[in-house]
């Protein structure tokens, strides 16, 4: 008899309620409902829309009926601020709002770096909730005073499904506000920079029952009194549960493609060294207290906001047409550096990878087909470099590289990074997050025995399309460029 479990998973672009139904060793999903996510503008500051994501997770559960268990997973970094019977205190922020892009040096001023990723394991980067919090404080000091508990993104529509106020593990640890390896608060951290304590609630391990959705949400939908629970709350953490090696081996990695690119391994306990921390790798917690030791670095947000620019006199333009545009330009010269601080922000990004090229004294990319190649090319040697810092980080040979998420649907991309890396790469599932979500629900009350089990399943069920490094000679020549350029 078959189990029907829903997965909400919000990303920052779009989120989906997707039913999945598991029976005889296999998983079929189905994409119910689907709606625009992304940012709101409201008095200068970029915001989520939270209570507008609220209504349609809800339109999509309604058109859900007799499911066993729902969970919502998301982001991380961001949070919602809470008083005990209210929905919310104050629209939550959005991560690149440029509230905090000079938090690291107030942050400065009471605690090193170096101690917070001691503590932590997790990469310095301004977006944090680490740095969030403590410009709330600063800036927002009514805000603590006025709430009970923050809860991050995920964890929040869990609770306004009826579950109890709580955070997964896997979106703890991205907080910079956990410690990794005592598997708490890090209390320390909390104290010198002046947090209270109480705000911080509790934390529960991945794969936790949190109830069932309650009566008069119930009586709204018509739906069943379904199980709520905290399978990996944080996006990258579901995907990566779903990566579909069934090797014993530790020769593989995974590249979690989207708008964030997160390029890592899986490893027993986290890697927290001086070296570590001065290349932003970052230990983030995944299922059954696994470590997902990677690198957090832009991805396809670059080519998003691209296509916004270009939307505006060209509004048809799709990710496929994107691709079939870049393709006769994917051995065109011109590269530009991803991990630059210019394209993490919002702006017209398309004059910002021409300004980048001029300013290295490269022809500037033109045409859609070019930037888009442009683009590509450069994560993909991207992808190269920090693939090649996870083999001397962790003492390990990659031969595998899994891809995993809705980037994994790029051929074009999938292939350069094969051709770049020098690695096979396995692309897919796309819905990987959906996958290990519904699964790891599955596992939850009982259907699954184990996290292999469940990465045998996710093989059983999926397509997975297998790209070879293409014999070319010009490869190194273009990583050595590419190299230069940090230079």
């Amino acid at each position: 008899m078959s189990k029907n479990f829903v997965a909400v998973d919000l990303g920052a672009e779009s989120g989906r309620v997707i039913l999945g139904q598991f029976g005889d060793g296999q998983l079929q999903i189905q994409e119910i409902h689907r709606f625009a996510t992304g940012h709101t503008w409201i008095q200068g500051t970029m915001r989520w829309d939270v209570l507008r994501f609220w209504d349609e997770i809800q339109q999509g559960l309604a058109k859900c009926p007799g499911i066993d268990s729902v969970s919502v997973d998301s982001w991380g970094v961001d949070y919602v601020w809470l008083r005990r019977g209210e929905p919310m205190i104050t629209l939550p922020f959005h991560y690149r709002d440029a509230r905090t892009a000079d938090g690291y040096q107030r942050l400065a001023s009471k605690i090193s770096q170096t101690e917070i990723y001691q503590d932590t394991g997790i990469q310095m980067m301004e977006l944090n909730t680490l740095v969030q919090l403590h410009e709330d404080l600063l800036r927002r000091p009514q805000v603590f005073a006025e709430s009970d508990f923050f809860l991050t993104i995920g964890d929040y529509f869990n609770h306004l499904l009826g579950g109890r106020p709580c955070i997964e593990e896997s979106l703890a640890s991205t907080t910079q506000l956990y410690n990794t390896k005592a598997k708490k608060w890090s209390q320390s951290l909390i104290s010198k920079l002046g947090l209270p304590l109480r705000v911080f609630p509790e934390v529960v391990p991945s794969g936790t029952v949190l109830g069932s959705i309650d009566d008069s949400l119930c009586k709204h939908l018509g739906a069943t009194h379904a199980k709520i629970v905290a399978t990996c709350s944080h996006d990258t953490g579901a995907a990566v549960a779903a990566v579909p090696s069934i090797q014993t081996s530790d020769d593989w990695a995974y590249l979690s493609s989207g708008t964030w690119s997160l390029l890592g391994v899986e490893l027993a306990s986290p890697c927290i060294t001086k070296e570590s921390e001065l290349e932003g790798f970052t230990n983030e917690i995944g299922f059954a207290g696994t470590i997902r030791f990677l690198k957090n670095i832009v991805g396809l947000w670059i080519v998003q906001e691209c296509r916004r620019a270009w939307g505006k006199s060209n509004p048809d333009l799709d990710y496929a047409r994107l691709t079939q545009l870049a393709s006769v330009h994917m051995n065109d010269s011109s590269l530009i550096r991803p991990d630059d601080q210019r394209f993490y922000k919002p702006g017209d990004m398309p004059q910002k990878i021409q300004d980048y090229c001029r300013e290295t004294d490269q022809q500037p990319p033109n045409s859609i087909g070019e930037i888009t190649a442009c683009v590509l090319r450069s994560l993909a040697c991207l992808y190269a470099e920090v693939l090649a810092k996870v083999e001397k980080l962790t003492n390990r040979t990659i031969h595998t590289l899994h891809i995993v998420g809705g980037g994994s649907r790029n051929t074009l991309l999938n292939q350069a990074a094969a051709d770049y890396t020098g690695r096979r790469v396995l692309a897919g599932p796309a819905e990987a997050t959906a996958c290990g979500n519904l699964l790891l629900q599955a596992l939850a009350l009982g259907r699954i025995s184990s996290l292999q089990e469940l990465r045998t399943i996710v093989l059983r069920s999926q397509n997975i399309e297998e790209f070879k490094p293409a014999p070319k000679l010009e490869v190194e020549k273009v990583l050595t460029k590419f190299r230069e350029l940090k230079k």
